[in-house]
């Protein structure tokens, strides 16, 4: 019954990287215009990025709670991030015709992006009838 309701070492480790990048988040405004927060595609700036940065840092918090006191109502949650971090990254890519930087970086960078986004939602998906 314990291992019913543990979370695990991988959804653990998901809930503590939505939290970290809920802070990035929060802090982009904070960055004196070098770090704006990437919205569909477009690195925001000014009221844009003041007010998205820490819109989607509440978002990920919320959502990064959720997954740590195995909340159903993560799943939704998990969907939508699932859903707009490939759309946001290729937008991205589409709109800068610079990518990530090097092809190294780029892959490992597309590669954990879209891992933790879509593990995590599967892993909450798979445990919904044992989430309160």
């Amino acid at each position: 019954m314990e291992e019913e309701t543990r979370r695990g070492p991988v959804l653990t480790t998901f809930a503590v990287l939505f939290a970290l990048l809920a802070i990035s988040n929060f802090s982009k405004p904070l960055s004196g215009g070098r770090a704006g927060f990437v919205f569909f595609g477009t690195k925001t700036t000014g009221v844009a990025n003041a007010i998205l940065g820490p819109a989607f840092g509440i978002f990920l918090l919320v959502y990064a709670v959720g997954i740590w006191r195995q909340k159903r109502w993560a799943v939704p949650m998990a969907w939508v991030y699932a859903a707009y971090v490939p759309i946001n990254m290729t937008l991205f890519t589409i709109r800068t015709r610079q990518g990530f930087g090097s092809l190294l970086f780029g892959l490992a960078y597309v590669a954990i992006a879209i891992g933790v986004s879509w593990g995590s939602a599967i892993l909450l998906t798979r445990r919904r009838p044992r989430l309160t």
